[in-house]
């Protein structure tokens, strides 16, 4: 493994955070980066991946494998809070600590693609149970757009509060769309059909998610 390999492989140990997150944070297949390090393939990393990652870190982009230091356009990140709450994919889990644990950015125009949200209304959270299985699993960390709620509410996988817990379910909307079903995909779990939209306690839509190989 090479020094640029090597160095990046341990920031990403150091920050906590895994291959398959940074590569979607790229806008790459989710095992970009693991090739990157493990397999040598790419060779060496894009300019503007490398760019990205350098600001991310906080490191010089010639410890990323950049032969000298380039002047360029500034590439901007947009840091998201990764909140210390769990969302339940399962039984329920209680919302008690959202306080800010960490930040991930994300580059912004990758961003504006999926979201035109501004980043107050963005947050990480974790997944906590396996009722979304195979969609998501235990332990994946899901962004949250706390300003697409109830007043667009659409088809689609949100974060539901009921009562004390938060809850990661899949949204219907039934004909006429006054009605929704809440589901989960895992089929062992219960669904609710005829819901009325107005009594669906909307905390945001779920937009992306990072998972740990």
């Amino acid at each position: 493994m090479d020094q640029a390999r090597e160095t990046l492989d341990r920031l990403i140990q150091e920050r906590g955070s895994n291959f398959s997150a940074l590569s979607r944070m790229l806008g790459r297949n989710p095992t970009y980066i693991q090739q990157y390090i493990r397999k040598g393939s790419p060779r060496e990393l894009d300019e503007k991946d490398r760019t990205i990652l350098a600001r991310f870190f906080g490191v010089d982009e010639r410890l990323l494998g950049a032969p000298t230091r380039r002047e360029g356009p500034v590439v901007q990140l947009v840091t998201v809070p990764i909140l210390d709450v769990d969302a339940s994919a399962g039984h329920g889990a209680l919302a008690e600590m959202e306080m800010k644990c960490a930040q991930f950015g994300f580059e912004e125009g990758w961003l504006r693609r999926i979201t035109t949200s501004k980043a107050s209304s963005l947050s990480i959270i974790h997944v906590l149970g396996d009722s979304m299985e195979p969609t998501l699993h235990d332990g994946d960390e899901v962004l949250v757009d706390l300003g697409d709620g109830q007043s667009r509410l659409r088809d689609g996988i949100y974060v539901l509060r009921m009562d004390d817990t938060l809850s990661v379910k899949r949204v219907a909307m039934e004909p006429q769309g006054r009605k929704v079903s809440v589901t989960s995909d895992n089929p062992t779990y219960p669904s609710w059909n005829g819901l009325d939209r107005r009594n669906i306690n909307i905390v945001g839509r779920v937009l992306w998610f990072g998972r740990r190989l």
